[in-house]
């Protein structure tokens, strides 16, 4: 039964993409192809293979990759595609499954007491690891190419000037980064417009190379980085950024992360917020919620408004970077593959599989799927003193 529901899925792959070439090859030989040559072969090795899959959806594919069961040969970004395309979890999951989904849920929410663990599950990997397939800037997060040509370093700091003209910074001013992860943003905006810097994580990881980092490029009276979590901060700054962070916050805990802006922020003060997102809300990511980022949510695009608004807050600007993200995540991708040997010396080959396709996922996401990548500039507040065209983003 289980076979023959995989090749139905199969046949739905090839329908949603005719000129598609792949193959599925089954525990006992049996092997089913569509196209010529295959592009990329799945190798179930058991039938309990098959069994994850269909009760678990990507959950299952998911966690059945990670031990070596399932093989993929050639292309996993173009499995994951052709995947996307008929929607892996069109099948029900059990009522057990539905119980562990709703537990998670509450046991991994963002609360304080379980953010730091979440943060830690994920960014306390070590430096070591993210440092293999990041650039030297140690940039965790989208990066955005105004060629094609960009190196992803060039890239990354494409996108701390993109973001600074867009909060119009200036020398002296104050600028509060809200989840400052390697501290990309902070020494950018400190070495490039002078502003007097201030940032959080609850990764120690994290916390220990920024400090090393202000310490080396002698910005300790410019860059200051607190370990805490954004409800423990205070004071009034100029201008506030947050860059990939607003995904760990949690649905339940909007209200709380805007209202906190909203103290930070001094009146008509410029914000910045830059999350992945979605267009509407969509089911839950289930592998990635259990393996990747626990306690994350990926807001719409009218919950992040919505939160604003209630906090009288005034869109400015809206940019969707998703294109930009794909990129940079193929570029993760392919440095990853270049040093999965040490990779692997990291942890094993388990971490390996997990980590490769979350990559992929991510990028296949963002290029033909529902994920997005939003840049939202506000300011707390009424602020009539803005430039009415966005020249100044784009002209030196």
């Amino acid at each position: 039964m289980e076979k023959e529901l995989l090749k139905h899925i199969a046949r739905l792959m090839h329908q949603a993409d005719p000129a598609a070439s792949f193959a599925f090859e089954f525990w006992d030989g049996d092997t089913i192809r569509f196209g010529g040559t295959p592009q990329v072969i799945m190798r179930l090795k058991s039938k309990i293979c098959g069994d994850q899959i269909i009760s678990k959806g990507f959950l299952g594919f998911g966690e059945v990759y990670m031990t070596g069961n399932l093989e993929v040969k050639g292309d996993l970004g173009e499995l994951l595609r052709l995947g996307l395309a008929i929607d892996f979890d069109r099948h029900r999951l059990s009522v057990r499954h539905k119980l562990w989904c709703c537990l998670q849920a509450l046991l991994k929410r963002s609360s304080r007491q379980c953010a730091p663990a979440n943060i830690a599950f994920h960014y306390d990997l070590g430096d070591d690891f993210y440092a293999q397939y990041l650039d030297s800037t140690m940039t965790y997060s989208c990066a955005y190419f105004t060629t094609p040509d960009d190196s992803l370093e060039q890239a990354q700091r494409n996108k701390y000037e993109h973001i600074a003209r867009k909060l119009m910074l200036q020398a002296d001013e104050t600028l509060l980064d809200i989840g400052c992860g390697w501290g990309g943003m902070l020494i950018y905006a400190a070495e490039q417009y002078g502003v007097r810097c201030t940032g959080n994580t609850l990764s120690k990881n994290q916390y220990r190379y920024v400090n090393r980092m202000v310490k080396q490029r002698g910005l300790e009276g410019r860059v200051t980085v607190l370990y805490k979590d954004y409800r423990q901060l205070h004071g009034v700054f100029d201008k506030v950024v947050s860059i990939g962070m607003f995904e760990h916050v949690g649905k339940k805990y909007f209200p709380v992360f805007f209202r906190s802006v909203a103290q930070l922020l001094k009146p008509g003060g410029l914000g910045l917020l830059h999350t992945i997102g979605k267009d509407a809300p969509s089911s839950r990511d289930l592998w990635t919620f259990k393996y990747i980022f626990p306690g994350s949510y990926l807001p719409t695009l009218a919950e992040i408004c919505r939160g604003l608004s209630k906090i009288g807050g005034c869109v400015l600007d809206v940019e969707n970077l998703r294109l930009h993200y794909a990129q940079t995540l193929s570029k993760w991708s392919e440095n990853y593959e270049r040093n999965r040997d040490q990779i692997r010396d990291l942890g094993d080959q388990r971490l390996v599989r997990c980590w490769r396709l979350f990559l992929n996922s991510a990028m296949v996401g963002f290029r033909y799927g529902e994920t997005r990548l939003f840049q939202v500039l506000f300011s707390n507040g009424l602020n009539n003193a803005l430039p009415i065209t966005r020249d100044h983003l784009y002209h030196a």
